[in-house]
């Protein structure tokens, strides 16, 4: 490496004293006269409101954690269930056939043909094929085949509504058009 020469590092010298020696007083006064001129801005808080207190209505109805109300709602249940029983018993009772292990939109009909007078679905599932009976039972929702036809078979499902009870609704499984 080559020495430095004596004038640079002079100037050098005199430039680090230059920036040393300066005071802070210009920057002292700028932001004393900021602080004066910056005003905050502070939005009142409205007033608050008046509390007006309630009387309590419900003194003489049925506290919401009694036995009382307990026991009303277990009665009302008892009903509710002993109606909706006679509808689902029978289809808890007995065994369950190999397509109701399968929702509804997992099968497609696929064809139909009469055998022994009787009508049969050809229902497929998981790519195998079944022959549907009216009396056969589809579907995870108790689903027994009503009526079949060369287009569609017609189910009455036993499903729980929005309050808990067991109802009837119809359900169809239609025809596939196979696509090519």
């Amino acid at each position: 490496m080559k020495p430095m020469p004596k004038f640079f590092l002079g100037v050098l010298i005199l430039a680090l004293a230059g920036c040393g020696a300066s005071t802070d007083d210009e920057l002292t006064q700028w932001m004393a006269d900021q602080k004066k001129q910056t005003l905050p801005k502070v939005t009142p808080i409205s007033e608050p409101k008046q509390f007006k207190p309630e009387s309590y209505s419900q003194v003489t109805a049925i506290e919401p954690f009694s036995n009382q109300k307990l026991t009303q709602a277990l009665k009302k249940e008892a009903t509710q269930s002993a109606s909706n029983g006679a509808l689902i018993a029978p289809e808890l009772a007995r065994r369950k056939e190999a397509l109701e292990s399968f929702p509804l939109d997992a099968m497609a009909l696929v064809g139909s043909l009469v055998k022994a007078g009787q009508p049969v679905a050809l229902v497929r599932v998981d790519k195998l094929l079944y022959q549907v009976r009216p009396g056969n039972y589809l579907g995870q929702n108790y689903g027994r085949v009503m009526k079949i036809s060369e287009t569609e078979v017609t189910l009455r499902e036993i499903v729980q509504d929005a309050v808990g009870e067991w109802i009837e609704r119809p359900a169809t499984l239609q025809l596939q058009e196979r696509s090519k």
